[in-house]
């Protein structure tokens, strides 16, 4: 059975860091693109991070950029998101996924996989 789990969210003022990890199991997903997304309360499914198969190329959306940072251990079969300098706007419940396709996309339905989500809440 294929699971992903993530771990590390919690609470943290603002400026501080947290730092997330999807830990797959039932399968190697040294193939597939691993992503982060993020949904808060009354709102969509976004797309925060994403990682190629190699782990060479990384995109971001444009709100977290220059303070996300998305890598992957594929030995581990697990995945990171580092987030530093948090904003109280990042509150949301993040959840790692992976797709079989070639590339990364910001399309939360081209992921198969997905964790459970864990809550990453930002104080003021």
């Amino acid at each position: 059975q294929v699971q992903l789990v993530e771990s590390g969210g919690g609470l943290v003022q603002a400026g501080g860091s947290l730092r997330l990890s999807c830990a797959a199991s039932g399968r190697t997903f040294s193939r597939d693109v691993m992503g982060w997304f993020r949904q808060a309360p009354g709102k969509e499914r976004e797309f925060v991070a994403g990682i190629s198969r190699s782990g060479t190329n990384t995109y971001y959306a444009d709100s977290v950029k220059g303070r996300f940072t998305i890598s992957r251990d594929n030995a581990k079969n697990t995945w990171y998101l580092q987030m530093n300098t948090l904003k109280p706007e990042d509150t949301a419940v993040y959840s790692c996924a992976a797709s079989t396709l070639s590339l990364v996309t910001a399309t939360p339905r081209t992921y198969e996989y997905w964790g459970q989500g864990t809550q990453v809440t930002v104080s003021s």
